[in-house]
């Protein structure tokens, strides 16, 4: 493994970029205090640089909330985060201490949003739990579909398309009038409930009809997995351990 030196210690570091990019942000953004140890810990067991997108988010942002909550994008959280926002690490279950043998199971989860869909980097096995898409491509776990979607482009491009305004266009079949308020009132850990679910006939024809409520992420994902499961008999494998 290599060195946290030779880590962060790279020429063009991406976390000035990156950090004018959240500043002229088409979505409104927060930006989360990081826990620097944590931060470098988590890049050894990466093994990404600091040139990288994800390796400056890793190492100097404790996470990042976009419109409001809808979309939690992860990072290296400090303890005391007023969100109770889980970081890169306990989310896909790092080793205690660096282990050059641990890959993460199916791909890396980097991202998800208030209904339970999870964005993650497809993992060097391009057939990891019938995920479509390359390795090192992004996937979409849709809660509206319970399938993975390949999104064409890797995690940098992928992370300046969120800041870039084309949420809107993404979410707009799953978004209802007046979301921001609903989504405003949750932390780090929740997200909606739906009823009917999104991927029912009635959510479709009335979405703005539909029940929600506040319930853990972690509930959403094991739900997601679980109705996966039974409707395609096949597992889409790991969703993130968000009961954290």
């Amino acid at each position: 493994m290599r060195e946290l030196s030779e880590l962060v210690e790279v020429d063009d570091p991406a976390w000035p970029v990156l950090q004018r990019e959240l500043y002229a942000s088409a979505v409104p953004v927060e930006v989360l205090p990081a826990d620097l140890d944590r931060g470098r810990a988590t890049l050894v067991q990466l093994q990404v640089t600091a040139k990288s997108y994800l390796g400056a988010v890793a190492l100097h942002c404790g996470g990042l909330i976009l419109e409001r909550g809808w979309l939690r994008i992860l990072g290296s959280p400090a303890a005391s985060n007023p969100r109770a926002f889980p970081g890169l690490a306990a989310v896909n279950q790092f080793p205690a201490s660096p282990d050059a043998a641990w890959r993460p199971e199916d791909g890396l989860v980097v991202a998800y949003d208030v209904l339970g869909g999870v964005f993650a980097i497809n993992s060097g096995d391009p057939g990891a739990a019938g995920r479509p898409g390359s390795p090192g491509e992004m996937v979409y776990f849709a809660p509206d579909s319970l399938r993975w979607e390949a999104l064409g482009a890797g995690h940098s491009a992928w992370l300046s398309w969120t800041l870039s305004g084309a949420l809107d266009r993404f979410y707009a079949d799953v978004r209802w009038p007046g979301w921001q308020d609903e989504v405003a009132e949750l932390d780090g850990t929740q997200g909606l409930s739906v009823f009917p679910p999104l991927w029912s006939a009635e959510a479709r024809r009335d979405l703005p009809a539909t029940s929600r409520r506040a319930v853990p992420v972690a509930e959403l994902l094991g739900l997601g997995r679980g109705t996966a499961t039974q409707f395609d008999g096949h597992d889409p494998g790991f969703l993130g351990t968000l009961d954290v």
